[in-house]
């Protein structure tokens, strides 16, 4: 045998004559062909790799590559947002942890696409066996960042959901043990997944530059976990859109008078206790809504996504193993290829083997294109004012996020000092409050200010009770023991004690005439 095609025809290569080691023995496209006069004698002949580069068009591979060239786009979106959040007060970036972990997530995707730019790895270990992470070092980091992103933009999604159907149907508010445990919950799962997912899987080339994870147990290790949280986010997140249509139809249908009169301004009690808590219902939904409505948005723009590429991938590991049954499905496609027909002759001919051309394009555009919704919902106008501001003011000490901390940085603590009059001892002390000073005053064309003297004690208790004078300029007549204070009644004081009025007619001591009440009929 002069190559390596061996007893195989055409453009296929005789598996026999590679090493059974190295590579990803479990990525060849192998099938049993007859050799010629050899009675009944097979051998396995494998396509050549990589199997994209035979099963698509020539432009293919470079339509795959723009994804990447996406990636390198929309990253610096995503690093800006973060940096706004690290930077920026939360006044104007609405900062979230919620928010932060998910563009997080999206960072690792979009670095899984820009690695093989980079790096510029070879597919194929030989010519019919693929790289996997164990031969190639951008294929573990780009596969593990893809897989890892991809598990934490759904958790994220998840305990999004969760956070907004708690806040919306069960009024919760969400403290500290809520963030605590999506952190464990939202981390710690994708680490246990992707760890899962190495040992028993793997990633390694199928299609284009950038690692995936393999047909063998990629299904239950990865996609079938991610449906289910998936799943279960939409549930919440329709039960949580059904709530919000019940009490916005409920405040529509209630047709009686609001609980404020506005005539007078004063509650009315006219309405009931359910009609008011409908309306209040309403206004409390309607606020966290309007809160939390881009997080909501993204988050169906995510799960819809997931599904698509679950079910893409899913069905593309069915129909690209090598089971009798796709064996049969690309009999014709095989038989085309080993008469000598070109790749573009017998293109039409694979339409059962593998997805189609549109659809894989269409699966790596729209995972490159996740940093954009992210940005385009999250970046808030307020961000690049905030950005604005702090171009112009920068560290500035006279900007500062919050006014107690001003008032505390330049408080004088001086203010207000306790003093004495100059008569000597035993004299009213009395609080000066400290203003500009009599030159400061006459520059301007005013006066000192008049000391403010605070109200004086009439009277302490001495140790035995008895009361002691405090002060000979007191206001009031204080007297010491044996003798009565005299008392001065304020003018709008009414507990001074006053003399019976007269009866009126008929037993009341009252006057309905003078009242707004209704008298006896």
């Amino acid at each position: 045998m002069q190559s390596a095609h061996g007893y195989c025809p055409g453009p296929f290569y005789q598996e026999n004559l590679f090493p059974s080691e190295g590579g990803f023995i479990g990525g060849r496209y192998c099938s049993p062909f007859p050799v010629p006069g050899a009675n009944g004698t097979t051998v396995n002949c494998c396509l050549p790799c990589p199997f994209a580069d035979l099963r698509y068009a020539n432009d293919t591979a470079k339509r795959v590559e723009i994804g990447s060239w996406i990636s390198v786009a929309m990253l610096p979106l995503c690093i800006f947002l973060l940096i706004s959040y690290a930077v920026l007060p939360v006044k104007w970036t609405n900062r979230h942890y919620l928010s932060i972990c998910f563009t997080l997530g999206i960072c690792c995707m979009e670095i899984a696409f820009i690695i093989p730019l980079g790096a510029k790895p070879d597919q194929c270990f030989n010519a019919i066996t693929p790289n996997d992470m164990y031969s190639d070092l951008s294929c573990a980091f780009s596969g593990s960042l893809l897989l890892f992103g991809g598990w934490l933009v759904v958790m994220w999604s998840f305990i999004r959901t969760v956070a907004f159907h708690l806040q919306v149907c069960w009024e919760l508010v969400l403290g500290p043990k809520f963030m605590w445990l999506a952190f464990l919950t939202g981390f710690g799962i994708p680490a246990v997944g992707l760890t899962v997912m190495l040992i028993l899987t793997g990633v390694s080339f199928r299609f284009g530059r950038m690692c995936h994870i393999n047909t063998e147990h990629g299904s239950q290790d990865y996609w079938y976990p991610l449906i289910a949280f998936t799943a279960a986010a939409l549930v919440l997140q329709f039960f949580t859109m059904l709530y919000c249509i019940h009490v916005y139809v409920r405040s529509l249908f209630d047709k009686s008078s609001s609980t404020t009169d506005t005539s007078t301004g004063l509650p009315s009690y006219t309405s009931s206790v359910r009609t008011a808590t409908a309306r209040q219902a309403y206004r409390r939904v309607q606020r966290v809504v309007r809160l939390q409505w881009r997080g909501a948005a993204l988050v169906l723009i995510i799960l819809a996504n997931v599904i698509f590429f679950a079910v893409v991938f899913i069905k593309m590991d069915e129909t690209t193993s090598t089971t009798p049954a796709n064996m049969e499905k690309a009999t014709n496609w095989i038989v085309c290829l080993a008469l000598g027909g070109s790749r573009e002759q017998c293109q039409q001919l694979a339409t059962g083997f593998g997805p189609d051309e549109g659809t894989l394009l269409a699966v790596v555009y729209l995972l490159s294109l996740v940093g954009f919704w992210n940005f385009i919902l999250f970046a808030r106008p307020s961000i690049f004012a905030g950005w604005l501001d702090f171009i112009r003011n920068g560290f500035s000490s006279s900007s500062h996020e919050f006014v107690s901390a001003d008032a505390y940085r330049n408080a004088d603590h001086k203010g207000f000092e306790m003093l004495t009059t100059s008569s000597g001892k035993g004299a009213e002390p009395y609080y000066n409050m400290r203003s500009p000073s009599p030159d400061q005053m006459r520059t301007i064309g005013g006066s000192p200010p008049p000391v403010v003297r605070s109200p004086s004690p009439t009277y302490n208790l001495n140790g035995r009770g008895s009361p002691m004078a405090t002060s000979p300029t007191s206001e009031r007549s204080v007297h010491f023991r044996h003798q009565e204070a005299r008392y001065t009644r304020p003018s709008l004081s009414f507990s001074g004690p006053r003399p019976p009025t007269s009866p009126t007619p008929g037993g009341r001591d009252w006057d309905p005439a003078e009242t707004f009440a209704r008298g006896h009929v």
